[in-house]
């Protein structure tokens, strides 16, 4: 019998959790914890980390774990990690529903770097409107280029003092490329920064500021050891051996 683990807090993890509901399949949704209000599921949900890998192998054996998924974002890398190594050692099937990469298109003004603290030294001296698309946990090295007047972007207000002074928006995406264009043209944007989260939940910043002419920071994937990839809830459904129900 199959129960499956979905190591979620993504959209795509969303629309997989759905589809294995409709299928009857049984399993668990995971939530990091990071979202004080974490959007609701059709499948039984747990919240908050597992304690490492030996912790989330316990939780594979003690719950009968028969398939894991990881459908957590892209630059969830220690819970990525965590999850091949516990699958390695409990002998559990193992898939990443990962969204591809963004590629640069003709018109994208873009500056690859390979991590935030890259990312803030890249940004110029000359004071300037800053749009930080990369959450709360991943800012502090910002701080060290307090000249910029920052905008940020979050699921929750924040619950402890910003590092540095910024515009904060709360909102939850998906986003819109005209709610895009409003927000940067509103705030006067010179420069954006993100990850490379890849799907088109989170692309509308990218296409905005193509449109508007603005120079992207664009921070790169982190590697990942080896593992079964997939891009698709159609993918998944399969590899769970659930093909007729893909388009209930």
């Amino acid at each position: 019998m199959t129960r499956a683990l979905i190591l979620g807090g993504t959209t795509d993890a969303s629309l997989l959790a759905a589809a294995v509901a409709r299928a009857g399949i049984e399993a668990v949704y995971s939530y990091g914890g990071r979202t004080r209000v974490p959007a609701d599921q059709p499948l039984p949900t747990r919240i908050g980390g597992f304690g490492g890998v030996n912790g989330l192998a316990d939780y594979i054996r003690h719950e009968g774990i028969t398939h894991v998924i990881d459908a957590t974002h892209p630059f969830a890398a220690e819970m990525s990690r965590n999850a091949v190594a516990a699958c390695a050692e409990t002998g559990t099937p193992l898939i990443a529903l990962e969204r591809a990469p963004w590629t640069r298109t003709p018109g994208d003004n873009w500056i690859e770097v390979h991590d935030v603290n890259c990312a803030a030294a890249a940004l110029p001296d000359p004071p300037a409107q800053v749009f930080l698309a990369i959450g709360r946990q991943h800012i502090a090295p910002f701080a060290g280029k307090p000249q910029h007047a920052y905008t940020l972007r979050f699921v929750d207000p924040p619950d402890a003092p910003l590092p540095f002074a910024a515009d904060v928006v709360v909102s939850r995406g998906p986003f819109t490329l005209d709610g895009e264009l409003k927000m940067m043209r509103a705030r006067h944007i010179d420069w954006v920064v993100a990850r490379n989260s890849g799907g088109d939940g989170a692309r509308a910043k990218i296409d905005a500021a193509r449109t508007l002419g603005l120079p992207v920071i664009i921070i790169s994937r982190p590697s990942l050891p080896d593992r079964l990839r997939v891009e698709s809830v159609a993918e998944i459904m399969q590899w769970l051996g659930h093909r007729t129900c893909l388009g209930a």
